[in-house]
């Protein structure tokens, strides 16, 4: 070994497992959180107001199109997470969804039909089966588990910074150029984004490292997959994150169709509005969910906040059709969306910490996201149909109070928990039966 390695391997103990990234390497990582703000979670709440106030699509047909991506998100989730485990690739990964969501924004502004819309959406839910886990995998790889908890607060920050200005910019080019320059906007996000992957220097990615693996629990081999789903603390956890998804994926789409029927032509503005207001608080959020971490507030603290604004939140938008009102009930939106951004991450890692299976993990995070959103959008849009936009918001505010009761009682506290000796669940499984 010379003289460098040795160097690197002492940088690497001080830094949790992986050497001191470069700068370049490290402002990369956060142009791709900034422009990949608008490109990871879709079209999101902009597509039901075009489908909407453009196209005068019904709510049942736009909750379809908003399922379809929700849907193909999360039949992907699990081999997405096993691919960003297996491979060296990740940067490729992270482009290649990125030019995906570019192809599939313009194929929505040419083809506003619904054949080429389900499958526009289709496109962007398996890119952005691969977004999420790929950017946790960098992260970990560049700088090491002891140092993640900053990392995926400082990724947080970026993104919800980016989706910040990308809402403004959104806001502006609706209300004044139409529709359709949404969808371009996000095409130029979603290439420049593939573009800043280039600066992360590949050789400093510590590929063992990025799936969660330690040399001294793991020996090299990732837990098997029959284990991993085992594991009663992770599905605990994945089950409430549907739950969480659940009760809030459909409330601003449905609160941007409600401002499309009764304020037509202030309803891009004031959706961008929304997004403005919570986008700022999340930024807060995301920094002070890691300045509590520093201090040792556990996870499910933490997780609980976000849970316990969801049904508020849901109730008060039964209440109003004021777009200054849902703009200001939006903010809490950015208390529960900024938390969960920092605190799912941090539990996934926590839960599978020495079995090499972290982006596995981040896979069944996500498929659980798209689960619960599925379910969102589909059902709650039906619910509109027949009962009205009120009935729709309560019948999601009360999920969301399931899901709060349901993470209190039956989830445990996972900082600091001793996750790397379960490596061995299978005979754990057959002493206990």
């Amino acid at each position: 070994m010379t003289e460098t390695d040795g160097a690197g391997r002492d940088k690497a103990a001080r830094n949790g497992g992986a050497s001191d990234p470069s700068a370049r390497s490290l402002r990369g990582l956060d142009a791709i959180n900034l422009l990949m703000a608008d490109v990871r979670g879709g079209l999101g709440p902009y597509l039901a107001v075009f489908l909407k106030g453009a196209e005068h699509w019904d709510p049942g047909a736009i909750g379809i199109a908003m399922a379809a991506s929700s849907v193909a998100t999360a039949l992907c989730q699990v081999p997405a997470g096993m691919l960003v485990d297996g491979v060296r690739a990740k940067r490729f990964l992270i482009a290649g969804s990125g030019l995906t969501v570019a192809a599939g924004c313009l194929l929505i502004a040419l083809f506003p039909r619904f054949a080429p819309v389900i499958a526009a959406q289709a496109g962007l839910g398996i890119a952005e089966a691969i977004i999420p886990p790929a950017i946790a995998a960098l992260s970990l790889g560049l700088v090491g588990q002891r140092l993640l908890d900053a990392r995926i607060s400082r990724n947080e920050t970026f993104n919800h910074g980016g989706n910040f200005l990308a809402a403004i910019l959104a806001g502006a080019l609706g209300t004044y150029l139409g529709y359709a320059w949404i969808f371009y906007l996000v095409c130029a996000f979603a290439v420049a984004s593939a573009i800043a992957v280039t600066f992360i220097n590949p050789a400093e990615i510590d590929h063992e490292r990025a799936r969660g693996g330690e040399a001294d629990a793991s020996g090299g081999k990732p837990l098997p997959l029959r284990d991993v789903l085992r594991r009663r603390d992770l599905l605990i956890f994945l089950a409430s994150v549907v739950l969480f998804h659940f009760g809030n994926a459909a409330m601003l789409p449905m609160a941007g169709q409600l401002l499309a029927k009764t304020h037509p032509g202030q309803d891009t503005l004031a959706l961008s509005a929304c997004i403005i207001a919570a986008q700022l608080v999340m930024v807060g959020v995301a920094w002070a969910v890691g300045q509590a971490s520093a201090r040792g507030i556990g996870r499910k603290a933490i997780f609980l906040v976000a849970l316990a604004v969801l049904p508020v939140r849901g109730v008060l938008f039964s209440l109003t059709t004021s777009p200054y009102a849902v703009v200001g009930i939006q903010l809490l939106d950015g208390v529960a969306a900024g938390i969960f951004g920092v605190v799912s991450v941090l539990i996934a890692s926590d839960l599978m910490r020495g079995t090499g299976r972290f982006n596995l993990a981040q896979g069944l995070t996500a498929l659980a996201v798209g689960i619960g959103a599925g379910l969102s959008n589909a059902t709650a849009g039906y619910v509109v149909q027949w009962f009205g936009y009120p009935s729709g918001f309560l019948y999601l505010a009360a999920i969301a109070a399931g899901a709060f009761a349901f993470f209190a009682l039956l989830m445990r506290e996972t900082r600091g928990a001793a996750i790397a000796p379960e490596r061995a669940s299978g005979a754990v499984h057959s002493a206990r039966a």
